[in-house]
């Protein structure tokens, strides 16, 4: 950010405001985060999906029914500005498993905010599932933004753990934040900033290095352990 001047000399602060999402796709070594398109995706999610409605418990809908409720939720949403759907396909399998969001997309403010996150158990503890969220944050702070978000319901306990092992900063609980399903939702703030990001990120690239896996695939370094020395605040809760 640079540096403005107002009239006695004195400085302001200066911003551009960074691009909003174009739906361009975004590509890793464990996962392809493709625009969402029902017609493309829709069948192979509704499989990854079913039999596995606690996924939709703390979701504005869900669950579905039918493939063909999921297709038409998907058309529903697809090619939206705000949130800007992806489904995520599994570099291993080529299927896709799972779907995320920018939304709550606010340029002027340099804000953005990940959510709509549905990993099927397939994509869960994956590090597909870790690459999929440090690609979007990636592309976040390289576009311009400054603040990045995460909310939840406040009872969601898994979610806030994600968030904290990502690198997010607890920020609070918003009290009767809104009605969801019919039940109240207080809901859990977390955030990165710009100027926590390049040391975030040297946490993910070491965590993704192919040498911090063993020959069985599993993690020799923790995430949580490497964020941990970022975070400006953890969540009390957890």
């Amino acid at each position: 950010m640079g540096q403005d001047t107002a009239s006695l000399g004195q400085p302001v602060g200066g911003w551009t405001p960074p691009p909003r999402p174009d739906g361009t796709a975004l590509e890793g070594r464990f996962v392809r985060l493709e625009p969402l398109e029902a017609d493309l995706h829709a069948a192979d999610l509704f499989r990854a999906f079913s039999g596995h409605d606690r996924l939709w418990d703390y979701m504005p809908y869900g669950p579905f029914l039918s493939a063909s409720a999921y297709h038409r939720w998907a058309k529903e949403v697809q090619g939206r500005d705000d949130p800007v759907f992806f489904a995520l396909r599994d570099a291993a399998t080529g299927h896709a498993v799972g779907v995320t969001s920018f939304l709550r997309i606010t340029p002027e403010a340099g804000s953005i905010e990940v959510g709509h996150i549905c990993f099927s158990p397939a994509l869960q503890r994956s590090p597909a599932a870790t690459e999929a969220m440090f690609l979007m944050m990636d592309w976040a702070f390289r576009a311009g933004y400054r603040r990045y978000e995460w909310k939840c319901n406040a009872l969601n306990l898994p979610s806030r753990r994600a968030a904290q092992r990502l690198g997010f900063s607890y920020e609070g609980v918003f009290r009767n934040h809104m009605v969801t399903k019919g039940r109240n939702r207080d809901t859990a703030w977390f955030s990165v900033i710009d100027s926590e990001w390049p040391a975030l990120r040297e946490a993910y690239a070491a965590w993704l290095s192919p040498r911090n896996f063993d020959a069985k695939g599993q993690q020799r370094e923790r995430l949580s352990d490497l964020t941990g020395l970022v975070r400006a605040a953890s969540d009390p809760a957890l």
